[in-house]
């Protein structure tokens, strides 16, 4: 199992903490492949830590279901199946429009201008082609949504997802997904509904800004599938 040596270790984490953000990070970009088996004893070389704190990571991973542990056997990073990136998709775009919806009651005009000033370093990030800033800035203004909804069930579920479609991302397109321009869009139009008080519109682009995306990497599915 190859383990990178030149990473940076988080600071001010115990060291389950540093473990488990560490080997999570790695599961999600691909460093660790699906299916790989991980061994305690090389992760917690790597890492500095002793296996204790490694197989209290796993435990938390196996949580977010990153990995499958059979207790006195093994662990290993768990598959992906290409169909479940619909499933985590549609799912996501159901949270993500009613944290829309009661973002829309109760949201603030600075808290529009923060939405408006992610979307401007989103597009910026697109103009420049730097695809994972732009990942970043296109999941800070999802996130910053579903905060101020402040509905803890949402936030807590769409982190959950936010993880596995991320890492499904890195496996099978090696790379983050360049976002269209129609995003950019699409998150204006959302601040424009929040300025509007109408939670149907904004509900209604969310939803759109969610499965725009899943359909995109439907048709690159299909396509890497014919040449295959």
């Amino acid at each position: 199992m190859p383990v990178p040596k030149n990473f940076v270790s988080p600071v001010r984490m115990t060291a389950k903490e540093r473990a488990f953000s560490q080997i999570q990070r790695w599961i999600i970009d691909g460093t660790l492949q699906p299916g790989e088996k991980l061994i305690d004893s090389e992760l917690a070389e790597s890492l500095g830590v002793s296996r204790t704190p490694i197989r209290e990571a796993f435990q938390l991973l196996e949580m977010q279901g990153l990995v499958s542990t059979h207790p006195g056997k093994e662990t290993k990073v768990k598959e992906i199946e290409k169909d479940d990136i619909f499933k985590m998709y549609s799912t996501m775009a159901v949270l993500q429009a009613l944290a829309a919806d009661e973002t829309a009651k109760i949201i603030t005009a600075e808290q529009m201008e923060q939405l408006r000033a992610i979307n401007l370093a989103f597009a910026q990030a697109i103009q420049s082609g730097q695809a994972y800033q732009a990942m970043e800035a296109d999941e800070q203004f999802h996130n910053l949504i579903v905060e101020l909804s402040d509905n803890p069930y949402v936030a807590s579920f769409c982190a959950s997802l936010q993880i596995h479609i991320r890492r499904f991302k890195y496996v099978f397109l090696k790379q983050p997904m360049t976002e269209a321009q129609a995003s950019i869009i699409e998150h204006e139009a959302i601040i424009t509904a929040f300025e509007h008080n109408d939670p149907e519109r904004a509900q209604a682009m969310m939803r759109q800004n969610i499965i725009r995306p899943m359909q995109e990497l439907q048709k690159i599915l299909q396509t890497n599938r014919s040449e295959s």
